[in-house]
């Protein structure tokens, strides 16, 4: 999606890869398992610096989870970088059988609603004051829950907005770079 707007992208799986970058996506995955792995490849703590420092940074799904303030119904050992101010709870909706597809309304993006593909979505429960919420779902328990969120120059989503073939929200991100 970024390639596709122009933006230079590379692969960051060191701490020297991220000294090139100037801003980050964290994609979808096994949050664990990423935690994990920002662990044994020493990133945690340069990405810790530069998340602290003002780097821009969009998470998706998993990304999401590790960006925010605050993981629930996660491992132990698990810990979230504290990016921008949210709760967010692992496989919130349900297993892979519970994935979705929801077209979204998002505010600050123009034409026809965004295709939000939620495959094991973690959920949203809390946001801070400072959070924007620009996006949300009406969940099977009946209560509205943030789907896209953003604070200073951290976005965040539950979904997979690359697997939706509209660029509309990497744009979003890469015009706040």
């Amino acid at each position: 999606m970024l390639g596709r707007l122009g933006a230079a992208t590379e692969q960051v799986r060191t701490p020297a890869d991220l000294d090139r970058c100037v801003a980050l996506v964290m994609p979808g995955g096994e949050s664990s398992t990423m935690s994990m792995m920002l662990d044994r490849s020493g990133l945690r703590e340069p990405l810790t610096e530069r998340l602290a420092g003002g780097m821009p940074a969009f998470g998706t799904c998993a990304g999401a989870i590790l960006l925010g303030s605050e993981i629930l119904d996660g491992r132990p050992d698990q810990i979230p970088f504290g990016a921008i101010d949210v709760s967010v709870r692992r496989n919130g909706y349900g297993r892979q059988l519970d994935s979705f597809e929801e077209p979204l309304e998002v505010t600050g993006l123009n034409g026809a609603p965004f295709a939000g593909v939620f495959i094991r979505a973690p959920v949203v429960e809390w946001v801070g004051d400072g959070v924007e919420v620009l996006a949300d779902v009406v969940a099977p328990d009946g209560r509205r829950h943030p789907v896209l969120c953003r604070e200073h120059t951290i976005m965040v989503c539950t979904f997979h907005p690359e697997l939706s073939g509209d660029a509309r929200l990497h744009a979003m991100f890469v015009e706040r770079i």
